[in-house]
């Protein structure tokens, strides 16, 4: 029996090849978007949870507010995380990380500079599951001038040879350290990616004993069973013992003064399982994800599939509609409604199951394009998702059942005369659902449109939008620090050259990767104003380098000695000082040491603010001081040869004996790095909005099918009548027109409410014009309207002697 329902099957889906064909194409393209897009959010949520003490490991933020401006990083003092461990039982282990620089190391004739560096305590792999492949994980990073690698990084410097005992220079230091360990490498989805990670034990900074300088990210691992939220309520505590002398020291007040008039300082405690989605602090280790960005791809997911399955069912009926005279044909010659039942399901789950095989060679081919847009490493692995084939098989097997109930059960229940005489026809019951369906479908689809429009605006309001520097043409030239006194020669050279508008020393770019500094001043030496700063150690040039615009006063000059003691500042310092337009020639005091020393400064000059950070962040108050800036070279162009300039600054540079490649990056390339990963958010978006419009059309096109079967008798007549191709189009478009508008005008505010509380992300952002739902609407009208005009037009023009033979 079961031979004969599989051949009636395959023969039925044979003669209909084109209806089957888009019925399985439609469901296979849903469930592989949903499965592609459910790969992407297992791997978000599945950050750091590698570590076997994940559920108990914590981060240590801290967090200090001056003067109305805020500052949250996830790095602390020194001695925070062993403090904590020594004084709160419930603290298991604490290890610290500290990124300082990227390195310039050598071995034998082999030269590098490791951007992916970092000090690490010993018991790093005792907090962090990272397996060594050679070497003891407890004992690896014990001894000074130690380092442990990955085993890619090995094979960079030493090919083939054992790593084990091996000896790198780091240049830089003028230091040798030994390789005792190699690990295989990082896993992708860890919060941070080192490929060398060296022994703290011989850092002098570790061993600091004050809390005002915060420069290591501090992990704790906690009892089992304890909740994090005990221990963050005994901080105000621990900052009370520790920090509160030397905020007595330093501001000369005490820590409830210092809260009194407004100011805090504290830490807290983030679990490590949430910092790559929950995390946006300064100074993060590595750029994170977007909690956010989750729920909104798993939501479209959910209504991806959703769709999916819905037009499954929409198309099978109606598809099974024009199945009714066969119904009652096979009734009458003995058919048990049991028999139609099976039949029915059977080809209703064949279907389902051709569909998931579909998907599932869909997803092979996807995956690759889809893991170089987002930068994934995503696979479909059935053995590392084993969640993933039985519910594929159990998603299948109900959507099988459900589509083929209608055909199974309505169809199989009729009475063979009245099937017979074409007395089959629609409930108002089963039409209202199937127009709240298509309203459905619409209302996602022109959500995501707007959406993707308006993710697509704020990408170009970011850039073209003026940022208070000039980043086009600029070229910056890295670790020309190695050049040691022969910098500035190297960059008098530069200038020689009539391609070259000019050149400045400094290892602060206002964009991109670049030294970083904070600072408390006091202005006019008052405790009571201290305001916390980022700081730029910059050279008489950097400011007309970069194009920079001054508000009031000037630039460094060398032809006033006291510049040495002068300092340029942002609108944004000025109007944090409170100072108004009396700002020149102000006294700032700077402190310069840990131990509260402080060091004079007049303002010589204002410049206009300019976007030193993301457009995320607000800008900030910004000091810049003529200091020790060697890092980098930053060289204003002016040259439709660029090509021919990079090269014969390389060509000055093998001139020097350098420790160091030439290495450059452009700053307009910097400022679209920053925002990479909203781009890559936007292209995905706008795909998956893509696909969910097609889907929709899908079900459109079976909704306007089955709608054309019901009426074809009433075509037939009107066409007799002497009804037009244009009145019959107009008559079957018209209703489903209705639908995609009522669609439109439920999607508009929700859309907007959305995309409002997604700008808020930014401090700087676009508006979102009347256009954008214009656009959408009309897109989706167009759509509809194109897509229904097919059965439309097919039924119009269909002979009405066909359809009436047989009344």
């Amino acid at each position: 029996m079961f031979q004969n329902y599989l051949k009636i099957a395959l023969r039925n889906l044979w003669r209909n090849k084109a209806f089957s064909a888009i019925n399985i194409f439609g469901l296979a393209i849903g469930i592989a978007t949903c499965l592609v897009i459910m790969l992407f959010v297992a791997d978000e949520l599945s950050y750091d949870r590698f570590n076997t003490k994940a559920d108990r490991m914590v981060r240590i933020i801290f967090k200090v507010t001056l003067n109305g401006e805020t500052m949250e990083t996830p790095t602390a003092s020194a001695p925070t995380g062993e403090t904590l461990r020594r004084d709160y039982p419930e603290v298991e282990e604490a290890t610290r990380v500290r990124v300082n620089s990227a390195p310039i190391i050598s071995y034998q004739n082999n030269t590098f500079k490791e951007d992916k560096f970092a000090y690490v305590d010993a018991n790093f792999f005792q907090v962090f599951t990272l397996p060594l492949v050679q070497g003891d994980a407890k004992t690896a990073l014990r001894e000074p001038n130690t380092v442990v690698i990955t085993r890619a990084t090995a094979q960079k410097y030493f090919g083939n040879e054992n790593p084990m005992g091996k000896i790198l220079l780091f240049k830089n230091e003028k230091t040798s350290y030994k390789v005792t360990g190699v690990i295989d490498k990082i896993p992708a989805n860890s919060h941070f990616h080192f490929n060398m990670l060296a022994s703290m034990a011989g850092l002098e900074e570790a061993k600091q004993t004050t809390w005002m300088s915060n420069n290591f990210n501090t992990y704790l691992v906690l009892r089992p069973g304890y909740d994090y939220k005990q221990l963050q309520a005994k901080m105000p505590q621990v900052i009370e013992k520790y920090m509160g002398p030397e905020v007595q020291k330093a501001l000369g007040m005490s820590l409830k003064q210092f809260r009194e008039k407004g100011d805090d300082v504290g830490l807290f405690l983030q679990p490590v399982t949430d910092i790559h989605l929950r995390s946006d602090l300064t100074n993060d280790l590595e750029p994170g994800g977007d909690i956010r960005y989750v729920y909104i791809f798993g939501a479209i997911a959910v209504f991806m599939l959703l769709i999916a399955a819905i037009n499954f069912m929409n198309l099978s009926t109606a598809g099974a509609s024009k199945r009714a005279r066969e119904v009652g044909i096979r009734k009458v010659l003995g058919s048990v409604k049991k028999e139609l039942i099976q039949q029915f399901l059977l080809e209703s789950i064949l279907l389902s199951a051709i569909a998931l095989m579909v998907a599932l060679i869909l997803v092979y081919l996807a995956l690759p394009v889809f893991n170089d847009l987002s930068g994934k490493e995503l696979s479909l692995g059935f053995t590392v998702n084993f969640w993933l084939l039985p519910g594929l098989l159990v998603f299948g097997l109900i959507v099988g059942v459900l589509a083929g109930s209608y055909p199974a059960f309505f169809l199989s229940s009729f009475q063979p005369v009245k099937v017979l005489k074409g007395a089959l026809t629609a409930g108002k019951e089963s039409l209202s659902l199937r127009s709240g369906l298509v309203v459905f479908q619409f209302f996602i689809s022109v959500a995501l449109m707007i959406g993707t429009t308006v993710v697509y605006q704020q990408l170009n309001y970011i850039q073209n939008k003026k940022v208070g520097f000039d980043k086009d043409q600029v070229v910056v030239l890295h670790d020309t620090y190695v050049l040691g006194k022969q910098e500035e020669v190297f960059r008098q050279q530069l200038l020689q050259d009539p391609r070259v508008v000019n050149a400045s020393v400094s290892g602060f770019v206002p964009v991109g990767p670049t030294n970083s500094e904070n600072s408390v001043v006091l202005p006019e030496n008052n405790a009571a104003q201290s305001v916390s700063t980022r700081q730029y150690f910059v050279d008489y040039n950097y400011i007309p380098t970069l194009g920079m615009q001054l508000v009031a006063g000037r630039n460094f000059s060398k032809d006033f000695a006291s510049d040495s003691t002068g300092m340029v500042i942002n609108e944004a310092a000025a109007r944090s000082f409170g100072w108004g337009k009396n700002i020149l020639n102000r006294k700032v005091f700077r402190f310069i040491s840990n131990e509260g020393d402080k060091k004079e400064y007049h303002v010589i000059g204002v410049v206009k603010d300019f976007h030193f950070e993301s457009l995320h962040e607000r800008i900030t108050p910004l000091l810049m001081i003529i200091d020790n800036n060697s890092g980098s070279i930053i060289v204003k162009a002016k040259t439709k040869d660029l090509a021919g300039l990079l090269a014969t600054m390389k060509q000055q540079w093998n001139s020097f004996t350098a420790d160091a490649p030439f290495a450059y990056t452009f700053m307009d390339e910097r400022f679209a790095e920053t925002y990479r990963a909203e781009q890559k958010i936007g292209r995905i978006l706008s795909i998956f909005s893509g696909l969910t419009i097609f889907v929709a059309c899908l079900g459109l096109f079976g909704l306007a099918t089955f709608t054309a079967e019901q009426r074809t008798k009433e075509i037939g007549i009107r066409k007799v009548l002497g009804a037009s191709l244009t009145n019959i189009v107009s008559l079957l478009s018209r209703d489903f027109l209705k639908l995609v508008l009522i669609a439109n005008i439920l999607a508009w505010p929700i859309a907007w409410w959305a995309m409002q509380k997604w700008l808020q992300d930014f401090e700087y952002r676009t508006t979102i014009g009347w256009w954008v739902f214009g656009l959408a609407g009309a897109g989706a009208l167009l759509i509809a309207l194109l897509t229904v005009s097919y059965q439309a037009i097919k039924a119009a023009i269909a002979n009405p002697v066909k359809s009436l033979r047989s009344e």
